[in-house]
């Protein structure tokens, strides 16, 4: 699964997401990951209001499970959401490996409910999986 960081060196989840310089993108799955691409914002990334500066950030990230922030507006939280991303707030900058060693051993082990469910994310259920599933019968 892809997961996106929003850095202002590369190196740490130190970044507003509106206010990222750089979206460094990673792939991981339990047994490792490997970073992928590093898209870099330019402008001023700083001023409120402007919904603009997202669009071009929410596309970078279409394709990500989760995205790690250090804050994110209610604006751009929730259209993050809305593409099927899970945003992740750390309380402090925190290093990019780090974040991806913890996020593989929880993967390793027993993920919770909701990453199970963003793991699974753009992957298309055949019709043999239904199969399996129990009927429910309106009598």
């Amino acid at each position: 699964m892809k997961v996106a960081f929003a850095t202002q060196d590369l190196k740490r989840v130190d970044a507003h997401f509106g206010w990222a310089k750089h979206i460094a993108i990673y792939d991981l799955e339990p047994e490792g990951h490997r970073f992928l691409e590093a898209v870099e914002f330019e402008g001023d990334l700083k001023e409120d209001g402007d919904e603009d500066k997202l669009a071009p950030k929410i596309e970078a990230i279409r394709d990500c499970a989760i995205l790690y922030v250090a804050a994110i507006g209610g604006s751009g939280a929730a259209r993050v959401v809305a593409t099927g991303i899970h945003p992740m707030k750390v309380t402090q900058p925190e290093p990019i490996e780090e974040l991806l060693d913890k996020l593989q051993a929880v993967l390793a082990g027993n993920p919770p409910p909701w990453l199970r469910k963003v793991m699974n994310k753009g992957k298309e259920r055949s019709f043999d999986e239904f199969d399996d599933e129990e009927e429910v019968v309106n009598g």
